[in-house]
């Protein structure tokens, strides 16, 4: 098989998990498949709770309606930090899902946050995110209304007693300085997390959860195994990010919530624990981060 070919090939169904899981993230509507096929393999290897995230307007609604609709399914629903700026300055090169938008102003901005907030306090919306800070793909030209939307996410958690879902790419210090200024929700949940050891004894200390994605299996990846090593069993979640982020020996092709027991068993040997007592850890965590009352 030519390596082109390999990148768009499904990954195989790996061995289901004796203890269910949940996916704290993915994106079924970027997936290139239905949900109710995503959720029947997914169920089939042991994954049988998903959390889906919106990242804009679009999105956010899709989830909520998708949650609505299906009982192992939980919305997450926010403005992206990346499409915070987008809305402000505008996206004439069309770079995300909506199409090619003029500037609008931090009158837009407050426009989809009311739209966020409405969805928020819907009963099956059991999270707000992701939301937080990206200093990789916003310039310091959007840094104001990145950091004003976030401080708004963080304001509508707390109001709706919601999760918080946390985007932070090479933005550990001000994304730790704003939780701090704000005050963070009772539930805060670092999405993919990124940092390192250090970082992940101050968010133990704070009590934040720290979800780990597939690139925790990627051969440069050792100082996120060096942070999972030190993460608490009790504030450890597990996650896709599908379709992004497929673990190993699959990097690179689609990512979907049934290789979640992929990166669980990577988990386990970084721990030192057996499979089965991580996935119950990680499936009563999920149920306290977005407080799930079945699963």
């Amino acid at each position: 098989m030519s390596p082109q070919a390999a990148k768009v090939t499904i990954p195989p169904l790996p061995e289901p998990l004796r203890v269910a899981v949940a996916d704290s993230h993915t994106h079924l509507d970027m997936q290139d498949t239905t949900v109710d096929d995503a959720l029947r393999k997914a169920s089939s290897v042991g994954v049988t709770t998903v959390v889906q995230v919106g990242c804009d307007l679009k999105g956010s609604v899709w989830a909520a309606e998708t949650a609505a609709a299906y009982e192992n399914v939980h919305a997450a629903v926010a403005l992206h930090p990346n499409e915070a700026p987008r809305i402000v300055l505008g996206d004439e090169e069309n770079r995300s899902r909506q199409e090619a938008r003029p500037p609008g102003g931090d009158g837009a901005l407050d426009e989809a946050l009311a739209e966020i907030d409405r969805l928020a306090a819907l009963p099956h919306v059991r999270a707000v995110g992701e939301t937080g800070l990206d200093h990789f793909r916003t310039g310091p030209e959007g840094a104001a209304a990145q950091e004003r939307s976030f401080r708004a996410h963080i304001e509508i958690a707390k109001r709706h007693g919601k999760a918080l879902v946390i985007h932070d790419r090479d933005a550990h210090a001000d994304v730790l300085r704003i939780l701090e200024e704000e005050g963070a929700p009772e539930r805060t949940v670092f999405h993919c997390y990124s940092g390192d050891a250090a970082m992940a004894e101050i968010c133990a200390a704070k009590g934040y959860f720290m979800s780990f994605a597939g690139n925790v299996t990627f051969k440069n990846a050792q100082p996120l195994r060096d942070a999972l090593a030190v993460a608490p069993l009790e504030l450890i979640l597990v996650e896709t990010d599908a379709p992004f982020l497929t673990p190993a020996p699959y990097r690179g092709r689609p990512n979907a919530p049934y290789l979640v027991p992929v990166t669980v068993r990577a988990m386990a040997e970084v721990k030192s624990v057996g499979e089965d007592a991580l996935a119950s850890a990680i499936m009563a965590n999920t149920a306290r981060a977005f407080e799930l009352s079945s699963y």
